[in-house]
C-alpha cells in the first residue's frame, strides 16, 4: 500500500480554526487522494496482466511461449514498489533483475527475484553506479526472443549513475551539485546528464538490442515528455553535446566543470565520442515506452474527490513551472481573487493545480521548491480568513528537507510575526524549512510516498 498519510495532519487541522480549519482539512484530505491515486502497485497491476501464457502490458499482447528469458531493470523513486508488484504478477518467469531504489527504503519491499539497490537522491553515489553497472550486465545478455521489461519513475537520473568513461562518479556528483543549484528546469539539467551517461539517453535500449523492450513509466516530467523523464534510458535522444555544453554555459556552470566533463563534451563535439542514440535508430524499433501514471491523474483524482465532497472542485494546469517563489505570488494572486471578488468562480471552491517549479539558490538557508512556494503565498495572504495554500512533493521529499511540503494559511505571518521572524529575510535566504520549523505549524510530513508524479498545488477557498 502506497505510504501517502500525512503523518501530522491532525495537528495540522488543530493548528488553526474557524474557516481556516476547515480548508486545512479539504486540503489535507485532497493530498491524499492525489497520491493514492499515483500509487506504483495499483497502477502496474492495472497495466500488466497474465492471462494464461499471454502477458498483456498496457494493451500490448506478449506470447510468453516465444519469450526466452525475462529481465527486468530500472529506477527511480517508484520503482521499488513497481519492482515488488511485476515480481507478483511474473514470479518464476523472472530470469533476472535489478532495480535501483532510494536509500533506506529497502525494507518496504519484498522480491527475490529482481535485486533491489539503495542509492543516493538527489546527487549520485556510488551504489547508484555499482546497480547501474549490474542492469548494463544484464541487459546485454539479452538475446533476440527474451523481453527487458525497464521500470522507470521520477529520480531516476540521480538514481542510475553510470559515467561514461573518463568522466568519474564524482565528476558527475560535483556538475549535479552545480545544476540543481542553477535553477536549470528538468529537461537542460537533462541534457546534460544523457551526455556524461552510459544509460541515459537511450543508451539503455542500445545495450538491450536485439531483445524486445518494455519501459513501464511514472512520469514526474511537466508535459510528460519521454526523452527527458529519468533522462530517457529507453528513448531517442534529441539533444546534442553542442546543446549540453550550451546549457552549460547559460547556467555558468561550464567554467567550474570538472576536466574530465570538459574533455567528454569537447570531445563528443569533435565528433571522437558517439552521439546518443537518435529518432530513427533501429534498435528502437523494439522498443516500447508506456506511460501508466502522471501529474495528470493524480490531479484530476483529487479534482473527483473534492466534487464527491460537495465542492466545486477543478484542475486550472498541470503545467506549472517558473521561480517557485513567483508562483506563489501566482497562486496567492488567484485565491485571493476568488475570496474577494468571486472570480473567475464563486467560493467556495476547490483549485487543484500540477507541475514542478525551480529553486534558484541565492541564499544559505535550507528548503525546497513547494516550501518557497508556500512561503511566497504567505506572505500575499496574510490576514485573509478562510483560504488555505498547500504544496507538496508527490514523492514526499522536498528539497533537500525531511518534509513534502507546506500548507499555509492567512494567519501564518501573523503567527511568525508573534514569535519574532522576519518572513521575507527567511524567502531571500532560501532559508523556508527554518522558517515552517520554527512556527511548527505548516510543514507536511508523508516520508517518502513511493512515487513521483511533480508537485501537487492546491488552492482552498471556503
Amino acid at each position: 500500500m502506497l505510504k501517502a498519510t500525512i503523518k501530522n495532519s491532525q495537528k495540522l487541522i488543530e493548528n488553526s480554526s474557524g474557516k481556516n480549519r476547515l480548508a486545512r482539512k479539504i486540503t489535507l484530505a485532497l493530498i491524499e487522494t492525489a497520491l493514492r491515486a499515483a500509487n506504483p502497485r495499483s497502477v502496474v497491476k492495472k497495466n500488466l496482466l497474465l492471462k494464461r501464457n499471454k502477458l498483456i502490458i498496457k494493451g500490448k499482447t506478449f506470447d510468453l511461449n516465444s519469450l526466452n528469458n525475462i529481465y527486468v531493470v530500472g529506477g527511480g523513486k517508484a520503482s521499488g514498489a513497481m519492482a515488488e508488484t511485476v515480481e507478483e504478477v511474473l514470479g518464476d518467469r523472472i530470469s533476472g533483475g535489478c532495480v535501483n531504489i532510494l536509500k533506506g527504503t529497502r525494507n518496504q519491499f519484498k522480491t527475490s527475484k529482481i535485486e533491489l539497490v539503495e542509492a543516493s537522491h538527489p546527487v549520485p553515489d556510488m551504489n547508484g553506479l555499482q546497480g547501474a553497472k549490474k542492469m548494463m550486465s544484464l541487459v546485454g545478455e539479452a538475446q533476440e526472443g527474451d523481453l527487458v521489461l525497464c521500470l522507470i519513475s521520477g529520480g531516476g537520473s540521480a538514481l542510475i549513475p553510470l559515467p561514461v568513461e573518463g568522466v568519474s562518479l564524482e565528476d558527475l556528483q560535483e556538475v549535479n551539485r552545480a545544476l540543481l543549484k542553477s535553477g536549470a528546469e528538468i529537461n537542460v539539467m537533462n541534457a546534460v546528464r544523457k551526455h556524461l551517461s552510459a544509460v541515459k539517453g537511450g543508451n539503455l535500449a542500445k545495450a538491450a538490442y536485439p531483445a524486445t523492450v518494455v519501459s513501464l513509466i511514472i512520469s514526474d516530467v511537466v508535459g510528460d515528455p519521454l526523452e527527458t523523464i529519468a533522462s530517457g534510458p529507453t528513448v531517442p535522444d534529441p539533444t546534442t553535446y553542442q546543446d549540453a555544453i550550451n546549457y552549460l554555459k547559460e547556467y555558468n556552470i561550464w567554467d567550474i566543470c570538472p576536466e574530465g566533463v570538459k574533455k567528454h563534451l569537447n570531445r563528443g563535439l569533435e565528433g571522437k565520442y558517439p552521439e546518443t542514440p537518435k529518432p530513427g535508430d533501429p534498435i528502437f524499433e523494439r522498443v516500447f515506452n508506456l506511460i501508466i501514471a502522471t501529474n495528470r491523474m493524480a490531479c484530476l483524482a483529487a479534482q473527483e474527490e473534492g466534487r464527491k465532497r460537495g465542492l466545486k472542485s477543478l484542475v486550472l494546469t498541470t503545467f506549472l513551472e517558473g521561480e517557485a517563489r513567483d508562483a506563489g505570488v501566482l497562486v496567492s494572486g488567484i485565491a485571493k481573487e476568488i475570496f474577494y471578488y468571486n472570480i473567475p468562480w464563486k467560493k467556495p471552491v476547490i483549485v487543484i493545480l500540477g507541475g514542478e517549479t525551480t529553486v534558484t539558490v541565492r541564499g544559505k538557508g535550507r528548503g525546497g521548491r513547494n516550501q518557497e512556494l508556500a512561503l511566497s503565498a504567505a506572505l500575499k495572504l496574510r490576514g485573509v480568513e478562510g483560504v488555505v495554500i498547500g504544496s507538496v512533493a508527490s514523492d514526499g521529499i522536498d528539497g533537500f528537507s525531511n518534509a513534502a511540503g507546506a500548507i499555509i494559511d492567512g494567519q501564518t505571518i501573523d503567527e511568525a510575526k508573534r514569535r519574532g521572524l522576519d518572513a521575507l529575510s527567511y524567502l531571500l535566504d532560501n532559508n523556508s524549512t527554518a522558517f515552517f520549523e520554527s512556527i511548527d505549524d505548516c510543514l507536511v510530513f508523508t516520508g517518502p510516498t513511493g512515487t513521483n508524479v511533480n508537485d501537487l498545488v492546491f488552492i482552498a477557498v471556503v
